[in-house]
């Protein structure tokens, strides 16, 4: 029995409509890779500020490629702006080895143990043993071919930028700049969170979680289920459906923001039948909830010219793989690592600005405890997605998710009842795709 063709074409038009085998055909995650991940696009790699000092490195990766980032000495025609942070592939262009094992360290050089070629912090080769072969009297034995240059062997170089202290990579030199990428839309709430200001770094959260890499993207522009999944969200009043908010998108569609205004917890009618709302849950401790407001939570309304808003929930995501979060007085972003088709590596850096009091600093590290690997909130999603990559595989080809809440089309909204953010990714991807 001849096994089942994965279709070749999203035969359905629009995009609310997002095919099971987006999620599990391998060979379309493989073109993933090359024309999201390895293509014209910025990935985030990390913060500047995890890598403080020269010679200060962090690995990371982008689709399956592991990648360095690191602190370079400033040469003197360079730009002061350009603070010498360099991304380069961790594999060495000798014999293909990842030479660096380590997720963070300083080095002066990086040298790739099975030869010892050795590289500087830009990814230039500086040496390797016996390119000049070895004397034997009058004779010289072996030694690297005639025209062997070291400035053609070096490491994999890719082109980074920097916004606010958050660094971007690219493995492509077809990839607009930065801010075209990001767009008129979106800048003016990472400006909000980043803009003059100097981060501290908390700490790290990692998880695996088996499911589709596509599939955290999705439920970070999915405002249906928060006050729904959420029994903290809705209970506590963190995200409910009746919450003043917004959905933010740019130009293409593959980036957005969710963002919204706090209410108190108690009782209303959009928690009526609501299963996850749990009217006599208290807490033990009631500083996990001690939100301080910040003076720099109001901004200009980018849409309301000569009107302030004030969110005290922004979630960022920016294609394909990073999210921010500013929830309540909690910071942090999270990078989508993909594993192949059914898995993904969620890597969560919290981080705080320079000017917070002791007191703000474990305001902000109390609040993460409702978020990471286990945290009070995203311990849901995690499994949750798990739920639906099982659910994908168990249907077949033939089945397809259905994201019509707020209709099919992909227009920005000012209330938090609608897919259109889902819907909005799926259109980009479908074009990248080609499917």
């Amino acid at each position: 029995m001849n096994a089942p063709q994965t279709p070749s074409r999203w035969d359905r038009p629009g995009s609310s409509r997002v095919p099971f085998w987006a999620d599990t055909d391998p060979q379309l995650y493989q073109q993933e890779l090359e024309k999201i991940f390895y293509g014209p696009h910025w990935s985030y790699v990390g913060l500047s500020t995890e890598i403080p000092h020269v010679g200060d490195y962090k690995l990371t990766q982008i689709g399956e490629r592991q990648v360095l980032l690191v602190r370079d000495r400033v040469g003197p025609r360079e730009r002061a702006t350009d603070h010498g942070i360099r991304v380069v592939e961790n594999r060495c262009a000798h014999r293909g080895v990842r030479f660096c094992q380590q997720p963070h360290g300083n080095a002066r050089s990086f040298v790739c143990p099975y030869h010892q070629w050795t590289y500087k912090l830009n990814g230039d080769l500086a040496g390797l043993p016996f390119k000049d072969g070895v004397k034997d009297g009058d004779c010289v034995n072996g030694g690297m071919p005639e025209g062997f240059d070291i400035k053609d062997h070096g490491l994999t170089k890719l082109r980074v930028a920097v916004l606010h202290g958050l660094v971007f990579a690219t493995f492509s030199a077809d990839a607009e700049p930065l801010e075209d990428y990001l767009g008129p839309q979106i800048m003016p709430w990472l400006d909000r969170i980043f803009k003059g200001r100097e981060l501290t770094l908390l700490g790290y959260n990692r998880q695996r979680i088996p499911g589709n890499w596509k599939l955290m993207m999705e439920n970070i522009k999915d405002p249906y289920h928060p006050g729904l999944l959420h029994t903290w969200f809705v209970t506590f009043g963190l995200w409910r459906a009746d919450q003043k908010s917004r959905m933010v998108m740019d130009g293409q569609g593959r980036h957005a923001v969710m963002i919204s205004r706090r209410n108190e917890g108690g009782q209303a009618a959009v928690t009526e039948g609501v299963t996850s709302f749990k009217a006599n849950m208290t807490l033990h401790d009631d500083r996990l909830l001690d939100v301080v407001p910040e003076p720099w939570w109001t901004i200009d309304d980018p849409a309301n010219p000569g009107s302030s808003i004030t969110p005290t929930v922004t979630m960022i995501t920016l294609f394909p793989g990073l999210i921010i979060q500013q929830q309540v007085n909690s910071l942090s972003t999270r990078q989508i690592v993909p594993r192949g088709t059914g898995e993904f590596d969620f890597v969560w850096t919290h981080f705080g600005l320079s000017d917070d009091t002791p007191e703000m600093t474990q305001r902000r590290l109390r609040q993460a405890n409702l978020f990471g690997p286990a945290g009070f909130v995203s311990a849901d999603d995690g499994e949750v997605i798990e739920f639906s990559q099982d659910g994908f595989k168990q249907w077949g080809d033939g089945g397809a998710t259905l994201c019509e809440l707020g209709g099919t089309g992909t227009e920005a909204t000012e209330h938090m009842v609608t897919e259109t953010l889902i819907r909005s990714m799926y259109a980009y991807w479908k074009k990248v795709m080609a499917v």
